[in-house]
């Protein structure tokens, strides 16, 4: 099983039926795929969401183990954000979700 596979299967796991959002969800994996997230559906695609997260799959372990702090990773640059007022509003629940696939 591929990183990315495995990591879509975590997150599979932690949406369940309902990723409590309220939102989609895209993490651009730069280059090594995309994981979407749509309620309780979680999906390889690449499709338009309302806030779409650009990070290495490496960085990406290591926010939802909290190695890698999110401010840090935006200032760094590591982190892309497509909306910040999105991401902002998410926060607290993306920290839930991030809880639950780690």
């Amino acid at each position: 099983m591929t990183e990315l596979e495995e990591l879509t299967e975590r997150m599979k796991t932690a949406v369940g039926t309902d990723s409590g959002l309220g939102k989609t969800l895209k993490f651009n994996l730069k280059g090594e795929g995309f994981i979407y997230i749509d309620t309780g559906a979680v999906s390889n695609e690449d499709k338009p969401a309302d806030l779409t997260l650009t990070i290495s799959i490496k960085d990406l372990i290591a926010l939802g183990q909290g190695k890698l702090d999110p401010m840090t990773a935006v200032m760094t640059g590591a982190l892309r954000l497509s909306d910040m007022g999105v991401a902002m509003g998410l926060q607290g629940k993306m920290n839930a979700l991030f809880a639950k696939i780690t």
